[in-house]
C-alpha cells in the first residue's frame, strides 16, 4: 500500500494553542485520586462533575474536587446540577411536573448558596441546570415534566430555564451558567438560542455533547457559530462537554483524532464518562499512574505558540491518519501529534527553514497500554538531524500502529547535544494467535471497532478465555527473539472483579514457563468489566532464537489457578542495558524566563524547567544534572534542595513525577535531568501493619495476597477504632510513607457505570499533624496496590495513626444514604518509610 501524506505548514498561522480537549466528566474523584501530579502533567483545564453532595455516583462532588483542582492548574468546574439526583433518567420526586420542578428549583438555590462559601474559587464554578433535557425532564419518558419533548412542544423547558436562570443569576450575579447540554446540537437548539436572547436569559456557555464522531464537532462547531452570526449573539464559549466513546478513550491513536478536531475548533471538550469516577476517563492508573492516553494528553498540553495548518491524507474522517501541531516562534520549536491509522506515512513539513539549513527532529511514539495499564514515558523512535530541502523536511514512516499517536518535535539543528538512542526491539503476540492444550477454551469478541463503538478497545479485536478455576489449559506463545539479553514479558489480561470465582478469591494466578522451564506465579490485573486490559510484567533472560512461552492453570511446582481470567496479547521487549531516563531540557515546561537553546535549555536566576519523570515503583532514584551550572530541585512540590554536578538520591512516587529545576546560578545551561536506578543510598524501613498497637474493631485478618498472609481491617466508623503504628527515622524531616492496601468496597450502581468508591484514612502523625488521605479501588479487598504519603517526622521513633468515619454532606450535618461514601480505611498490610532525600 502507498504511504499517506501528513503535511504540516509552519508558514500558515491558525490561532493561539488552546488546550482544550484535556477536560474529563467526573475523571476527578477528589483530592489525591488521581494524584495532584497526574491531574497536572495531564493539563486539564475543565471538569464536569455532579453537584456537591449528589447521589449519582460515588465521589466527584464538585466543592470537594474544586479548591485541589484549582491548584493543579485547572480552569472551569462545570456542575452539574440535576447530579443531586439518582438514576438515570433522573429520579426527581414529586406527583406532577410543577412538584417535581419545584423540588429542584429548591435544590438549585441551596447548590448556588453552597458555591457562595467558596470564595475566590467560586469564579472557577460553571452551573449547569439541566443535562440532555430532551431524554430527562423535558422528554418523553417516565420521569420528565408531563410526558411531552421540548422537541415538540418547548414552553415547559423554556420557562423553566428562563426561572431557574434568573434565580442563579439572582443569587450569584457573577455567575456563569453553561446550556442547554443537550445530547448532540439539535437543529431545535438554535430556537432555543432565539428564545433566550429575546428573553435576557442566554448561557453564559454554551454545552452540548458529541458522542458521535470528530468530524461532526467541527462540522457542529462550524454551525454554531453560524447561528450566532445569524441570531446577532456571541461569540460565547463553547464546551462540548461529553464526547467520544468507549472504544476511543483510552486508545491514543483514536483519542489524537478527537483531539484534533476539537483544537482546531477552538473549544474546551470534557471526554465522555463511561466507567469509573476519577482516573480521568481511563487515563490514570492506580491514583498516581500513567497510560499511554495520559502521555498522550501530557504531550498535547505542551504544545505552546500557535497552531499551524496540517493536511490529513483523508481531511476530517474519523479511523484514518489525522494531526494537529504548534509552532512557537520564540522558542524556535515546532511540534506535530499524529496518528490513526497502521503501515506507512510520510509527514512533510514546510517551511521548516524558519530554524535554519538543518533541523533535529525527534519522533517518539505514545502506544497503546490498556485502560488500567501502566505505562512508561514515550518511547524514542528517531533522534536526528534532518537538512532541509527545498523549504521541507519529509519523514518517511514505516510500521505505524493505528493504536498509538505519535510526537514529532522539531528545533534547530546544531549539533550541540547528542541524539538519544531509539527504543529497543519489542513485539506483541496476540492471544487469539497463540496454541492452547487443555480444557475451557473460549475466542471472546470481537470487542471494540467502529462498528460497535460502545465496547472496549482490544488489541487485534478479540481475547482468550480458559485460564481458570479446575481448568488445565495451557496457552503457548511461540517467540522469536533477535539476540540474548534480558526480556520483559506483559501479559495483557483482565480478572473482571464481579465474576464469581473472581468475586470469591481476588486476582487470579496463573503459571508462566519459558520452555518448559523456571516456573513462576503471575497475579493477572483486575479490571472494572470484563474486557478492559492492564499488563502483568516479568523480566526473562533469553538467548537469540525461538522460545515457548507459556500461561498455564496448573503448575506441577506451584499449584493450580484461582480464579478466572482472559488474555489479550503478550508483549516482548528487550531491556535496554542503558537505564539511565534522559529527559532534555530543550523539550521540558519552561517558565520565568527559561529560553530554549536546540534541545537544551537556558534558565537565568529563578527560571523554570519542568519535566514529567516516569518511576516504575515507590522508591529511591538517582537524580542528576546535565549542563553547567546549578539549581533547585523539587519533586512533587517538595523541596529536595540544591543540585548541580553531583547526583541525589531522591525517593520517587510509582507513576508520574513533577521534577521542576529553578536556577539558582547566574545562568543555567541545562542540557538535561537524568533519572538512574538506587544506588541503596536511602534508608528504607517496612513496618507491618498487624504489628502496629489495634484498638477498638481493628483487627488482624487473613488475606492471601498480603505480605505474610495478614493485613488489618476494620478501622473506622471512628477514632476509637484505630491502628497506630511505631516508625524510626535516622534524621528529621520530609519522609514517604509508602502504604501498602486495599479496598474492594462498590455499592450497587444504578446504570453502566461501576461505582467502585475510594475509601479514606485519617493520617496523625505524633498526635497532632493530620492529613486526610484518599485511596483508589483495588477492584478486590484481596488485592493490594501502594500509595505514597509525604510527611514531616522526627529523629528516632514517631507515632503514625489510622482512623476514619464516613464523610457528612458540605452542611456537616446529612450522609450520603447509598452507601457512597465509606466510614471505614482502606485494609492496609504494611507501611514503609523512607526519606524524600
Amino acid at each position: 500500500m502507498a504511504a499517506h501524506t501528513l503535511t504540516v505548514d509552519l508558514g500558515t498561522e491558525t490561532g493561539p494553542f488552546h488546550g482544550g480537549a484535556s477536560g474529563t466528566l467526573y475523571g476527578l474523584y477528589g483530592d489525591g485520586v488521581p494524584s495532584r501530579a497526574v491531574v497536572e502533567g495531564m493539563y486539564v483545564r475543565t471538569v464536569a462533575t455532579k453537584a456537591q453532595d449528589g447521589v449519582q455516583h460515588p465521589g466527584a462532588d464538585a466543592l470537594e474536587i474544586l479548591p485541589s483542582f484549582v491548584a493543579a492548574g485547572g480552569q472551569d468546574v462545570y456542575l452539574y446540577m440535576p447530579d443531586i439526583l439518582r438514576g438515570f433518567p433522573y429520579e426527581w420526586p414529586g406527583a406532577t411536573g410543577e412538584e417535581r420542578l419545584a423540588g429542584f428549583t429548591e435544590s438549585i438555590r441551596r447548590q448556588v448558596e453552597q458555591v457562595l462559601t467558596m470564595g475566590e474559587l467560586k469564579a472557577h464554578v460553571v452551573y449547569v441546570p439541566f443535562n440532555e433535557p430532551e431524554g430527562n425532564m423535558f422528554g418523553e419518558g417516565e420521569w420528565s415534566y408531563d410526558g411531552t419533548s421540548w422537541h415538540t412542544d418547548p414552553r415547559h423547558y423554556f420557562a423553566a430555564w428562563r426561572d431557574i436562570h434568573r434565580l442563579i443569576k439572582g443569587l450569584d450575579p457573577d455567575a456563569r451558567i453553561a446550556g442547554p447540554n443537550t445530547c448532540v446540537l439539535y437543529p431545535e437548539v438554535k430556537g432555543f438560542l432565539a428564545w433566550a436572547k429575546e428573553h435576557g436569559v442566554l448561557p453564559d456557555v454554551i454545552t452540548w455533547h458529541e458522542l458521535s464522531s470528530p468530524a461532526e464537532v467541527r462540522t457542529n462547531v462550524a454551525k454554531y457559530r453560524e447561528w450566532e452570526r445569524e441570531l446577532g449573539i456571541g461569540p460565547l464559549p463553547v464546551n462540548v462537554n461529553e464526547y467520544a466513546h468507549n472504544y476511543h478513550v483510552s486508545v491514543p491513536g483514536q483519542m489524537i483524532q478527537w483531539i484534533a478536531a476539537i483544537e482546531e475548533s477552538k473549544v474546551d471538550a470534557d471526554m465522555a464518562y463511561w466507567n469509573i469516577a476519577g482516573n480521568l476517563n481511563d487515563s490514570a492508573v492506580e491514583a498516581n499512574k500513567a497510560n499511554g492516553q495520559w502521555w498522550l494528553f501530557n504531550a498535547y498540553g505542551q504544545m505552546t505558540g500557535n497552531t499551524v495548518a496540517v493536511t490529513a491524507p483523508q481531511p476530517n474522517v474519523q479511523y484514518t491518519l489525522q494531526g494537529v501541531a504548534t509552532l512557537d516562534r520564540e522558542k524556535r520549536q515546532a511540534r506535530v501529534l499524529f496518528g490513526g491509522s497502521s503501515g506507512s506515512a510520510d509527514i512533510v513539513v514546510r517551511r521548516p527553514d524558519l530554524f535554519g539549513a538543518r533541523v533535529r527532529a525527534r519522533l517518539q511514539e505514545i502506544p497503546w497500554t490498556g485502560q488500567l495499564g501502566a505505562s512508561t514515558q514515550p518511547l524514542i523512535l528517531k533522534d536526528e538531524e534532518i537538512p532541509v530541502v527545498d523549504g521541507t523536511v519529509t519523514l518517511p514512516l514505516t510500521g505505524l500502529d493505528e493504536m498509538s499517536a505519535y510526537q514529532l518535535i522539531l528545533s534547530p539543528g546544531d549539533g550541540t547535544v547528542p541524539a538519544q538512542p531509539p527504543a529497543g526491539w519489542r513485539k506483541t503476540y496476540e492471544a487469539e494467535d497463540a496454541a492452547y492444550t487443555g480444557s475451557g477454551y473460549s475466542r471472546n469478541g470481537p470487542e471494540g471497532s467502529p462498528q460497535h463503538v460502545d465496547r472496549f478497545a482490544t488489541s487485534g479485536g478479540y481475547h482468550v478465555g480458559g485460564l481458570r478455576t479446575g481448568s488445565d489449559g495451557v496457552l503457548a506463545f511461540d517467540v522469536e527473539v533477535p539476540r540474548d539479553g534480558t526480556y520483559e514479558i506483559r501479559v495483557y489480561a483482565n480478572a473482571h472483579n464481579l465474576a464469581e470465582p473472581v468475586r470469591e478469591h481476588g486476582p487470579t494466578n496463573v503459571f508462566l514457563r519459558v520452555d518448559g522451564e523456571h516456573p513462576r506465579e503471575l497475579l493477572l490485573p483486575l479490571g472494572y468489566k470484563p474486557a478492559v486490559w492492564g499488563h502483568t510484567d516479568t523480566d526473562v533472560e533469553l538467548t537469540a532464537g525461538r522460545h515457548r512461552i507459556t500461561l498455564a492453570a496448573q503448575d506441577p511446582d506451584l499449584g493450580a489457578t484461582r480464579g478466572d481470567a482472559v488474555i489479550d496479547r503478550l508483549d516482548l521487549v528487550l531491556r535496554d542495558p542503558q537505564t539511565v531516563a534522559r529527559y532534555d531540557a530543550g523539550y521540558a515546561a519552561l517558565a520565568d524566563g527559561a529560553r530554549v537553546s536546540g534541545p537544551a535549555a537556558v534558565l537565568p536566576p529563578g527560571a523554570t524547567a519542568t519535566f514529567w519523570v516516569h518511576a516504575a515503583d515507590d522508591g529511591e532514584a538517582t537524580v542528576g544534572l546535565r549542563g553547567d551550572g546549578e539549581g533547585l530541585l523539587t519533586v512533587n512540590g517538595e523541596e529536595i534542595g540544591r543540585i548541580g554536578d553531583a547526583e541525589l538520591p531522591v525517593f520517587l512516587a510509582g507513576g508520574v513525577n513533577k521534577v521542576t529545576v529553578a536556577a539558582t546560578s547566574e545562568e543555567l545551561h541545562l542540557e538535561a535531568v537524568t533519572v538512574g536506578p538506587s544506588r541503596g543510598l536511602l534508608p528504607t524501613t517496612s513496618y507491618a501493619a498487624e504489628a502496629g498497637q489495634l484498638t477498638g474493631t481493628a483487627k488482624v485478618a487473613a488475606f492471601s495476597y498480603a505480605t505474610g498472609g495478614k493485613a488489618v481491617d476494620g478501622i473506622g466508623r471512628g477514632p476509637a477504632n484505630a491502628l497506630t503504628l511505631t516508625v524510626t527515622a535516622d534524621r528529621p524531616g520530609r519522609h514517604a510513607l509508602t502504604i501498602r492496601y486495599s479496598n474492594g468496597e462498590q455499592p450497587p450502581s444504578t446504570h453502566y457505570n461501576p461505582d467502585p468508591v475510594c475509601r479514606h484514612a485519617d493520617l496523625t502523625v505524633n498526635g497532632d499533624d493530620t492529613c486526610r488521605v484518599l485511596f483508589p479501588t483495588t477492584f478486590h479487598f484481596n488485592n493490594f496496590w501502594r500509595l505514597s504519603v509525604p510527611v514531616t517526622l522526627r529523629q528516632g521513633a514517631n507515632t503514625v495513626t489510622f482512623t476514619a468515619d464516613e464523610l457528612p454532606d458540605f452542611d456537616g450535618t446529612g450522609t450520603n444514604s447509598h452507601g457512597q461514601r465509606s466510614a471505614y480505611a482502606p485494609v492496609l498490610d504494611s507501611v514503609t518509610v523512607t526519606p524524600l532525600a
